[in-house]
């Protein structure tokens, strides 16, 4: 709580309805209503960067007789449960899959509603994360999206930009094969304008040309909803990401799925291509 702030002005900064430049510092999350505290894992094996694909919306509704649009809008306050549960247990980014380049593909009535959902999500709750220290970053191409969609990106990014409790990257219109297409071609004009030499083109040289070259390697990658597939997310940032698979829907979803994820992901073996001979001990 900043110095001297009354309960009630803690109350409204949590609701994110305090204005930027209000505050002194970043304030936690509130607590789950549960009463459940984050687990203690060592930090060493706690995820930096935490990739979500935020699944089963659709079938969430759908299953409850509802329009699909409903579980999208069920799953907004995932989306804050799992921020609040990055922030408690020091997760340092997270990128959050919000509408992908083949998501064009749906009715047009859905995509609709997906671009002002996401519009408004973005401007209801930007106040909310800056009061967390939550920046907020956009990843994905201009191509298509709304202008007002971008704005809201914009905004969001520039209010919170300060910011260094954790990161949130919104991956709107965006899609992995895209992101490495767009960065070699950048880096192919680089090239014919003699600015760049071919054959100094290295790993390093395309993750400068990614849509956030400061963004850290996937260390877990995390899809609800049952399916186990990445769906295009985040391709090369994932390379050797940890797959985490669950069954829970995304709206179904709070702070303690992604606690329970991260303890599977630290009972990992991490060897990144190496391996450690391990002979098993001889049979009595």
């Amino acid at each position: 709580m900043p110095d001297g702030a009354a309960p009630a002005d803690r109350a409204a900064l949590l609701a994110g309805d305090v204005p930027a430049g209000a505050r002194r510092g970043p304030v936690p999350p509130p607590p789950h209503p549960s009463g459940e505290r984050a687990p203690r894992i060592d930090p060493r094996f706690v995820p930096r960067h935490v990739a979500v694909v935020m699944d089963g919306n659709g079938r969430w509704a759908n299953a409850r007789g509802l329009p699909r649009v409903e579980g999208h809008k069920a799953g907004e306050a995932a989306l804050l449960e799992v921020m609040a549960g990055a922030i408690e247990l020091g997760i340092t980014h997270v990128s959050a899959y919000a509408f992908s380049t083949e998501n064009w593909k749906r009715s047009p009535d859905e995509v609709r509603f997906l671009m002002g959902f996401n519009r408004n999500v973005l401007h209801r709750r930007r106040d909310q994360m800056d009061a967390w220290g939550v920046r907020v970053r956009w990843a994905g191409r201009h191509r298509k999206l709304w202008r007002s969609v971008i704005r809201e990106l914009e905004v969001a990014e520039e209010q919170t930009r300060h910011n260094t409790v954790c990161t949130l990257t919104m991956c709107v219109n965006y899609g992995g094969r895209a992101e490495i297409a767009d960065a070699a071609r950048a880096i192919a004009r680089e090239v014919a304008a003699g600015r760049l030499d071919p054959e100094r083109v290295s790993e390093k040289t395309v993750a400068r040309y990614l849509d956030e070259p400061e963004l850290p390697d996937v260390d877990m990658f995390l899809r609800t909803g049952g399916e186990q597939r990445t769906s295009n997310f985040l391709l090369w940032q994932s390379a050797y990401a940890e797959m985490v698979f669950i069954d829970d829907a995304w709206p179904d979803v709070d702070r303690r799925t992604l606690w329970r994820a991260v303890e599977t992901y630290a009972r990992r073996d991490r060897r990144y291509g190496g391996a450690v001979d391990r002979p098993a001990s001889p049979a009595p």
